[in-house]
């Protein structure tokens, strides 16, 4: 028979194993829990569970919806929408309670949408069908402010269905549109306006209206005038609308670092047109160091510095770095220092650009150093005018009025 302690110390293992046992027990089902996670219907729900804009997903929604929404499914189906593709890339939207795909695709088609726009709409934007029908109809109004007619407002909704269904706020959506037509802005841009960057139209209209205030006193403290700017901001507002989310300082103190260099008023004018939104990016260091790079490297005084930088504002924004690499191959193709300084824009230009065209021309037995780098430079286009010109000088050579014609004895 055991003692009392051989008892006791038995107790005491038999307790242990039975804490080990449950400790091992709860371990396999944490670990059958995570092997059967990628299973779980609601698995997807939580890890894609947000919409892009206003709508967020909630514990609620994890809790309601732990299947898919049949009606939403069946609704879909009868649409020719492709399921498997939602269902790979915001499955979530299928789990909602509340859907409208019947209401929507209705209007769509009301809008002169065809079976298979209306498909392709549900499949690139899925939270479509999440809005109510009142929602959809007081956007479409809104947008109808700048797009008239409905089979062009489908288009554009068509190619870009995020920024017509996600981003919403109709109160300065409103105020904004009738805000940019009254700087002169016409319907074609803010419509463009409205697809690109959706999120400046959600601003309080006083938020842009304050950027614009503050850019205008600048450009008229460098000596321009109403007429100008109101052409000026035209054109940056629609090439770069997103300005208008920038802090005015950074421009100002780029404006600071201009003068500083001696550019005069009407040249800061002249460079600021060059630079369009750029001048919300620059970076003092890196204009700092550019300057440095240039000044060093084509031995040139400030006033040389100001010319080449409006020919090519890129020497202020582009790194060191990239302009040495990009110089150094144009000396490898035969440009020389001199023909870069007088033509520094075509630093501008990729490598991969620089040596197809560089080939070009020596295919036309010209050599680089004995042309204008203006050939060079330009669009596609430009580039091909120029070329033809070249072509057409060495298929004709040019007529010599003095040198003697041949004349047979």
């Amino acid at each position: 028979m055991m003692g009392g302690a051989e008892r006791q110390e038995a107790g005491g293992r038999k307790k242990l194993f039975s804490v080990i046992h449950t400790v091992v027990t709860m371990i396999k089902a944490i670990a059958d829990t995570i092997l059967r996670w990628h299973h779980r219907p609601w698995r997807r729900v939580l890890l894609s569970g947000y919409i892009q804009g206003t709508r967020k997903f909630t514990v609620s929604d994890l809790q309601k919806g732990t299947i898919e929404n049949k009606r939403t499914v069946d609704d879909l189906y009868k649409l020719s929408v492709n399921i498997k593709k939602i269902r790979r890339l915001k499955s979530w939207v299928l789990y909602k309670d509340e859907a409208y795909v019947e209401e929507t695709a209705n209007i769509l088609k009301e809008m002169g949408a065809s079976d298979v726009t209306v498909a392709n709409i549900l499949e690139s934007c899925p939270e479509a069908f999440l809005q109510k029908p009142a929602e959809i109809n007081t956007q479409k109004s809104i947008w109808n402010l700048v797009c008239r007619k409905d089979k062009e407002l489908i288009s554009l909704i068509e190619k870009f269905p995020d920024s017509f269904f996600i981003c919403r706020s109709p109160t300065n959506q409103r105020d904004n549109i009738k805000y940019f037509q009254d700087l002169g802005l016409n319907n074609k841009i803010v419509s463009r306006l409205l697809t690109s960057a959706p999120q400046i139209f959600c601003n309080q209209v006083e938020n842009n209206k304050k950027m614009v205030d503050a850019l205008e006193e600048n450009y008229i403290s460098l000596g321009g005038t109403k007429e100008n700017f109101k052409t000026w901001i035209m054109k940056l507002i629609s090439q770069d609308p997103f300005v208008l989310s920038k802090a005015t300082m950074t421009m100002e103190e780029n404006l600071k670092f201009f003068q500083d260099l001696g550019f005069r008023n009407e040249k800061v004018l002249k460079l600021l047109s060059k630079l369009k939104g750029f001048v919300f990016d620059l970076d003092k260091d890196t204009m700092e160091k550019g300057v440095l790079f240039t000044m060093s490297t084509f031995e040139c005084d400030k006033e040389e510095l100001r010319e080449m930088v409006m020919k090519s504002p890129a020497l202020l924004y582009y790194s060191v770095p990239l302009l040495e690499e990009r110089l150094q191959l144009l000396l490898r193709e035969g440009a020389t220092l001199s023909q870069i300084k007088e033509c520094p824009n075509v630093l501008e230009l990729t490598p991969q650009i620089v040596q197809f065209r560089v080939r070009k021309i020596k295919e036309l037995g010209r050599r680089i150093q004995d042309q204008s780098l203006e050939v060079l430079n330009g669009t596609k286009k430009d580039f091909e005018t120029n070329y033809g010109k070249l072509q057409v000088r060495k298929e004709r050579p040019l007529y010599n009025p003095v040198a003697p014609l041949p004349v047979e004895e």
